[in-house]
């Protein structure tokens, strides 16, 4: 079986994002674009990934770090430029190159198997991915004969009249015989206004040396979109999402507006989910099956149960056990465990904290670096006095406790199994089992207190 490898252009500065942020790195719909491209390749499983890099390298490393190889162009002299640094990983290799560009991050891995098996079928030394556009202005358009063959690219800046109403472009994305690939980027010249070295010129110089170049024409032309501003940054994500949103509904997930709910990548979906309007779902969020997530909620990177109910709220970096039911307006912040049965009401905040099973926080209430018993009852009101200012301390509570309103929790400070706290206790010390516990000044009335303000001010 013919070797496979893959060249990502990934150098450029991209100016027109108007950014600090480099521009491959840009993200859509949860991961930057490069790493959607590198990502849709490595399905292929190609026996090498070459990615040049140049303007913010480390960064561009970091992200791809154990996805692929990396070389730096150190001067962005054009794309041909860009693919001749990969020469010394590639240039000796018998098998089958894969060029794309690190800011199409729509392109899908069947596309590209696509495009390298009719590069086979067609013995051919280059095959072109192309697309038609109704509006083809500004690409290098397909030039082909009577027969259908590929004679030349022209760009739109050098083609005729009657070149420039041709609708097949060029994508951008190419396969070659990658001897012939390397043997030809040592020919290709700078001779042009911009002084650079353009990847297309390999195709005119295969051309003249009479071999084959062949042009595959994908049905999906969203799949071509390069990124180049933030116009076409949102323009790649709205597609992106739609795509998102069809393969989850297709698998059993129910969206009630598509249109308004933002979906990234790799998030996983169980089925008879329902998801409502204005949902927002980040990074590797993972849902069970037969939840239901209403308006508004926010997750990022959360693991949620099966069962789960969810109104409102906003969860990151926190796991969810089955058949809890979490909000309105509650928050769960980083190193939240909420396990089976737990009901956590309306303005709720956790952190750091592990609720056991069956385990009621109703409202108004917030938990943070704790430790929750199974079967606990936490009045309104009730905090975890977990920070000095210097220091954060935990608070554990046992099991079947019944905290009432109210209460500071100060800790370092542990509740023992079977206890009652007041309402409006603050509690410093640790209690033992079966107790009650009361931590607060004795109310005390001054009877005709009152009469006696008021007449010393009527005065």
């Amino acid at each position: 079986m013919t070797k496979q490898y893959a060249v990502v252009l990934a150098a450029g500065q991209g100016t027109r994002m108007k950014s600090k942020l480099y521009k491959v790195l840009h993200p859509v719909c949860g991961k930057p674009m490069v790493e959607h491209v590198v990502d849709q390749i490595g399905r292929l499983n190609v026996d090498k990934i070459v990615t040049i890099v140049g303007h913010g390298a480390e960064d561009v490393r970091t992200h791809l770090e154990g996805k692929s190889e990396f070389v730096k162009q150190e001067e962005q002299l054009g794309t041909a430029h860009a693919v001749l640094q990969a020469k010394e990983l590639l240039a000796d290799l018998e098998g089958t190159t894969i060029v794309v560009c690190g800011d199409t991050p729509l392109i899908e891995s069947e596309t590209i198997g696509a495009l390298v098996k009719y590069h086979s079928e067609k013995r051919a030394k280059a095959t072109i991915l192309t697309t038609t556009l109704d509006n083809p202005s500004g690409y290098g358009r397909i030039i082909r004969d009577d027969l259908g063959i590929v004679e030349k690219i022209v760009e739109q800046k050098d083609a005729t009249e009657k070149e420039q109403r041709v609708q097949e472009i060029n994508t951008g994305t190419y396969c070659f015989d990658n001897r012939a690939l390397f043997n030809a980027l040592s020919k290709v010249s700078n001779d042009n206004a911009q002084g650079e070295y353009y990847l297309p010129d390999v195709i005119k110089i295969l051309k003249d040396e009479d071999e084959v170049v062949a042009a595959y024409r994908m049905a999906n032309f969203e799949e071509s979109l390069g990124v180049n501003d933030r116009v076409a940054l949102a323009e790649a994500a709205r597609l992106m999402r739609h795509r998102i949103n069809e393969r989850h509904m297709r698998n059993g997930v129910t969206l009630v507006d598509p249109a308004s709910t933002y979906i990234d990548v790799d998030v996983e979906i169980g089925q008879d989910t329902v998801i409502e309007a204005n949902v927002t779902l980040r990074g590797k969020t993972k849902i069970g099956s037969d939840c239901v997530i209403s308006n508004g909620c926010v997750f990022d990177r959360a693991e949620i149960g099966d069962r789960v109910h969810v109104r409102s709220s906003e969860i990151e970096d926190s796991k969810v056990g089955d058949d809890v039911t979490i909000g309105p307006f509650a928050h769960l912040r980083p190193d939240s465990e909420i396990k089976t049965g737990v009901k956590i009401g309306n303005y709720v905040e956790t952190k750091n904290a592990v609720i056991d099973e069956g385990t009621k926080l109703p409202h108004f209430i917030y938990m943070g670096d704790a430790e929750v018993g199974k079967n606990v009852n936490v009045g309104c009101g009730t905090i975890t006095v977990n920070y000095d200012g210097f220091n954060k301390f935990k608070t554990k509570i046992g099991d079947n406790v019944f905290v009432g309103c109210n209460s500071n929790l100060v800790a370092p400070v542990e509740i023992a199994d079977n206890t009652y706290i007041a309402a409006g206790s603050t509690i410093t010390d640790d209690v033992p089992e079966d107790a009650l516990a009361i931590g607060r000044a004795r109310q005390v009335n001054k009877v005709g207190y009152v009469k006696k303000i008021r007449a010393k001010h009527d005065k």
